[in-house]
Parts: C-alpha cells; sequence; structure tokens
C-alpha cells in the first residue's frame, strides 16, 4: 500500500480539508494537489527516497505539502521552533537534499540551508483554491520533464528523529508500507467513516499529528479541520467552527481544555463528540474520568511511537471495554512482554514492552548498535517497562530510562504521578529523578495546582505517604504554574532536574 493509494478513498466532491475561515478542499482537489506536488519535485530532480525537509507553520499547508512530498520523496517534516544550530543539526543528519519553507515567512532554516547549499524551493499558499493549497518555485534547481513518479510500498515516506533526551538523537525511517498500516490501524479502532470530521491540534512535525490526527482520517474519505496549533483558548470556537466529532491529543492538551471546559458549557452542549482520543504519554485516571463527565464522550487512550508509525495498542471503542491506566489491547502490531534476555513472558509479569508487525520501522539509519540494541528475534524493544492482564489489556508502569533508582529500590513515577493527582489542589503533576550523591536518585515533583488552592509541600508529601512506602514520597515538591513540556506538549521526565537547576 503506498500513500497515494490510501489517498484515492476519499470521494471526489467529499471535504478533505478545512481550516478557519477558509474555503473547503476536495478530495478530487487534494490529489490533484499531491500530483502536481509530486511532478514538480520530480521536475526539479527531487524523486524517491530523496531526502525533503519541510519547515512550514502548523495548519493545511503543512498537511497537504507533507502529503504531496511523502508520496513521491521522503518527507522530513522538522518543528518550526528551532533554533539555527538544531536546524543544521537535523538538515546535515538527514543529508535533506531541499527544503521547503514558506514564502515570506521569517525562519533560521533558511540561512542554515543556505550555508549548507542546500537548495530552498519557496511554497506560497493559495488559500482561494481551498484549505492547503499552495504553489512551489523551485528557483534555479535544474528542470527536466520528468514525472510524476509516485513511491512504491517499500521506499521511505517519512524520516523523523528520535526525541533524543539522553542521546544523540537517532533517525528513524518509515517506509510508505508503515505508514499506511497505521493509517489503517488508527481509523479501524476509532471506526472512522466518510460523514466523521477530526479536529486536528496536534504539532504536524509529530507523528501523532501526522497519522492520527490526519492520514488516518483521510485514509477513509473522512474530513479533517486544520488549526493553527493548539490554543486552549480558542479550541472550543474552533469546535463549533468545524462541527468535528472527535479529536486525539496529548495529556497536557487535555488538561488544558478542561481548565476551559466550564466556560464553554453551552458549546460542548452544541457540539457533541463521539470520541476523545488521548496518546503519545500516559493520560491519569483522574483526568480520563473529568473527559468522559465533561464531554459526555468515550476516552480512548492509545500508545503510540515513532518507531511504530505511532499506534501500538489502543483502548476500545463501546461496547469494548475501556480500563483507565491501561493503554487497552494490541491495536495493529503484536505485542508482548519480554525479559532482558528476550524471553516472551506470561501475562501479569512484568518486563519490556516489545512489537512486531507492518506498521514497525526496519531499523534506525546507518546505526548498527542501536539497531542490536532495539531488535531482538525480529521484535522491537520499546524502552517501555509494562505487564499485560489476562484480557490482553496493557499498562505502562514507565519508561525503563525514566524509572527512578533510589539506592537500589525502583520507583516508578508514573505510580506517584497517580497518587499526587488523588489530592483535591493538585491540577497537574511530573514527578521525575533528582541526581544524589549517595543514593544516585531521589524522588522530586513539580505541582501545578488548581486554581483557589494552596497546598503545602508538607501537606503534599504528607498525603502520598499515606499511600505509598517511604522511599517513594518526593523528597522535593516544586510548584510551578505551568509543567515544563516539550515541544509536542509530552512531558519530559529525563533531564528535567538539570534542566531546572534543581538538586537534593
Amino acid at each position: 500500500m503506498t500513500l497515494m493509494k490510501v489517498l484515492a478513498t476519499g470521494r471526489d466532491d467529499a471535504v478533505a480539508l478545512i481550516a478557519p475561515a477558509t474555503p473547503a478542499l476536495t478530495f478530487a482537489g487534494l490529489r490533484a494537489l499531491v500530483t502536481e506536488t509530486v511532478q514538480t519535485l520530480n521536475r526539479a530532480g527531487v524523486g524517491r527516497n530523496d531526502r525533503v525537509a519541510i519547515v512550514l507553520p502548523n495548519g493545511p499547508v503543512m498537511v497537504a505539502a507533507f502529503l504531496g512530498v511523502a508520496a513521491g520523496t521522503a518527507s522530513a517534516p522538522l518543528n518550526p521552533g528551532y533554533r539555527a544550530d538544531e536546524f543544521e543539526f537535523y538538515l546535515s543528519d538527514l543529508n535533506a537534499k531541499a527544503l521547503i519553507a514558506q514564502a515570506g515567512v521569517d525562519s533560521p532554516a533558511i540561512a542554515v540551508a543556505e550555508k549548507l547549499k542546500i537548495p530552498i524551493i519557496w511554497l506560497t499558499p493559495t488559500p482561494e483554491r481551498g484549505a492547503g493549497s499552495f504553489t512551489l518555485d523551485t528557483g534555479a534547481m535544474p528542470l527536466s520533464s520528468a514525472g510524476p513518479t509516485f513511491a512504491e510500498p517499500d521506499d521511505i515516506a517519512l524520516v523523523l528523529h528520535t526525541s533524543g533526551t539522553t542521546s544523540r538523537p537517532k533517525i528513524v525511517p518509515l517506509a510508505q508500507k508503515n505508514i499506511c498500516a497505521t493509517a489503517r490501524n488508527v481509523s479501524t479502532t476509532l471506526r472512522l467513516t466518510p460523514e466523521d470530521r477530526g479536529l486536528a491540534i496536534m504539532p504536524l512535525f509529530h507523528i501523532h499529528g501526522l497519522m492520527a490526527a490526519t492520514l488516518a482520517p483521510l485514509s477513509v474519505g473522512s474530513s479533517v479541520f486544520c488549526s493553527p496549533g493548539f490554543n486552549a483558548l480558542k479550541f472550543f470556537s474552533w469546535l463549533e467552527e468545524s462541527r468535528a466529532n472527535w479529536y486525539t491529543a496529548v495529556p497536557t492538551m487535555h488538561q488544558a481544555i478542561l481548565s476551559r471546559a466550564g466556560h464553554n458549557a453551552a458549546i460542548i452542549a452544541a457540539h457533541k463528540l463521539r470520541l476523545i482520543r488521548s496518546s503519545s504519554s500516559s493520560l491519569p485516571p483522574q483526568v480520563f474520568a473529568e473527559l468522559e463527565k465533561t464531554f459526555g464522550a468515550p476516552v480512548i487512550e492509545s500508545y503510540g511511537m515513532t518507531e511504530a508509525a505511532h499506534q501500538m495498542a489502543s483502548n476500545l471503542l463501546p461496547p469494548g471495554a475501556r480500563k483507565p491506566g491501561t493503554v487497552g489491547v494490541a491495536a495493529g502490531p503484536d505485542v508482548e512482554i519480554m525479559s532482558d534476555d528476550g524471553k516472551i513472558l506470561p501475562r501479569g509479569a512484568t518486563g519490556e514492552i516489545v512489537i512486531r508487525g507492518d506498521n514497525v520501522t526496519s531499523g534506525y539509519e546507518s546505526n548498527p548498535k542501536a539497531n542490536a540494541e532495539a531488535f531482538t528475534n525480529g521484535w522491537f524493544r520499546t524502552g517501555d517497562q509494562g505487564a499485560m492482564d489476562s484480557d490482553g489489556y496493557l499498562s505502562i508502569t514507565g519508561r525503563l530510562k525514566e524509572i527512578i533508582n533510589r539506592g537500589g529500590e525502583k520507583i516508578s513515577p508514573r505510580e506517584v504521578d497517580e497518587v499526587l493527582m488523588d489530592h483535591p489542589a493538585v491540577a497537574q503533576v511530573v514527578t521525575f529523578g533528582i541526581p544524589h550523591e549517595k543514593l544516585g536518585e531521589e524522588v522530586g515533583a513539580i505541582v501545578v495546582k488548581r486554581e483557589g488552592t494552596a497546598p503545602t509541600e508538607r501537606e503534599l508529601r504528607d498525603f502520598v505517604a499515606t499511600r505509598l512506602a517511604d522511599f517513594k514520597v518526593p523528597k522535593k515538591v516544586i510548584f510551578m504554574d505551568e509543567i515544563p513540556k516539550g515541544a509536542t506538549g509530552k512531558l519530559q521526565r529525563i533531564g528535567l532536574a538539570q534542566k531546572l537547576g534543581i538538586t537534593a
């Protein structure tokens, strides 16, 4: 399966992309734009498996550009918020053959591309032709009459880097067949149909936004309302304008949306959601319950990662079971629990979560050491610790690298998070390891207080002490107005103490 074949699903006159105050783009229009993009790139000497970096703002143009580039070359979306040094690393590491940037939008990527002698293709939005429409100017790049030559199933469609919180980021190449498998897996899990409309609020340089929020619905002829990026203050007006019936987000976004829900009860009542999806980090059970109560819709927590082209497991829509605190059952690839020595463990045992399937990358690029560590007997080792219950529902106890080692005692940060979230004065929390001279690590927590409350550090520590063993009680509780997050809205526990200058 290829991206172009996936996009052939939508009815010609059906809406594919819409955006705030912008005319809709039909599937016929989207397919024509994708074909035109591949032809333009081919004529400029860029074709299958060539790396094309994309640095564009969030929105429908980014969606359409990604689809057009990925249909005939290897797309490499980059975070437009990167600094010059970061762009230099990523553009060099990718060996990019061209950079697509928006005309009139200043970005450090432009000067870096010029320095590295990477040709720049200028994109100009043409919203009058429909949401996401654009033209490309290849400038002085050599022109030929070639194309369009669309990618084949084994060709690379998408190139992303791992987050690189503890080491040099690794290159993750995802083939056409990988991303198409994930589109099928997500759309099947959520039972998406052409009658559905998703509200896209995730960053579109991130696998979650690209796959679950956009490609999955488009793959079944469903429409996508593309926001210019997450904004809790505008979420409800977008919900009203779009008439979307579902959205997908990370937990910190859900929490920000809930903080505004009380002011938007009328919109919530008038625009009923069919489902809410959560992925990319653990959803506290308390937030799960509040979301379902507020919106009157089932919350589907899923489990994904870049190396799996996103989705690996998911809770089920009714009448299937939703188990708060779990990420559901295998939802596409095979999922098992493995011991350190490579044995598949029985249900109930704790070990490393491993996966295999047609959505999983064939390996990191030019990194035999990482591949030797990541693959065991055909299984990809996710780096997550977890267990599977008798019904096949998967619980994640934490990233193996995030487990706090306090003098030999192993502590799951998520376990402490969930206890603190039960305190009525706690709105958000992230538990993390603080370096300690003698113990190696100590437990710390950052807490965002609920409005109108004033808990003390001692009060919260005492509260945790009633529920957990003494060694799991945070020795330091820091109050902040906002939880520090990465570019995609995910919590980043690794290196947090160092980043904030916190010591025990």
